[in-house]
């Protein structure tokens, strides 16, 4: 004698039902992939363009603590022989790659100074 059972329906998808939701999600995918393809260069494009914003706010800060531009990206994050370095200058204490993997690149020529990504296509 079982005590406290109670007969219930087991309750739960059909295969059908299953292999329905998964043909839907694939009809869905098929149709949202290929229009989000596109906006993968526009927003690798979008985060170089932050990163370099990023990276001049730095420099910009090191300019005013030392009263002269960095020679490389690496005195943002590396003490030199400056000695009003208030660094590191960038968060992660480490030089940011671009979106492609390349590293920016930074000239410095008397007062101004250029960052520059070599792009999706690197050149």
């Amino acid at each position: 004698m079982r005590r406290g059972f109670v007969g219930r329906a087991r309750g739960g998808f059909t295969l059908i039902e299953v292999l329905l939701v998964v043909v839907i999600i694939g009809i869905l995918a098929a149709i949202v992939v290929p229009r989000l393809g596109g906006r993968t260069k526009e927003a690798q494009i979008a985060a170089a363009k932050a990163s370099i914003d990023g990276i001049s706010l730095a420099i910009d800060q090191y300019e005013v603590d030392n009263g002269f531009y960095p020679s490389s990206l690496q005195a943002l994050i590396t003490k030199g022989s400056e000695l009003n370095w208030k660094g590191p200058y960038l968060k992660r204490a480490q030089i940011p790659t671009d979106p492609w993997g390349r590293e920016y690149i930074y000239t410095v020529k008397d007062n101004s100074y250029e960052i520059k990504s070599l792009g999706p296509d690197g050149v």
